[in-house]
């Protein structure tokens, strides 16, 4: 029997034009799509997108699907 451990990192991003749910909803939508990504939650009112995943994310990677989803990270 093996004990696996899980850890797990929670960064919290600011992203610029989100303003309403559905917003939120397209950039979790386009940062979930990105390799050990195991959540994310999107506040328009605040800017803040926090992603929790398997290990530390790359910043390009995460400004990609951002930039996709039609918003700035900043």
């Amino acid at each position: 029997m093996s004990a696996e451990t899980t850890t797990e990192l929670t960064t919290v991003y600011q992203v610029k034009g989100m303003t309403c749910g559905h917003c939120e909803g397209a950039v979790s939508s386009e940062i979930s799509a990105i390799p050990g990504v195991s959540s994310v939650t999107a506040v328009a009112k605040t800017g803040e997108v926090t992603v929790v995943s398997a290990a530390a994310l790359d910043r390009e990677a995460v400004a990609a699907a951002v930039d996709e989803a039609g918003y700035e990270l900043i």
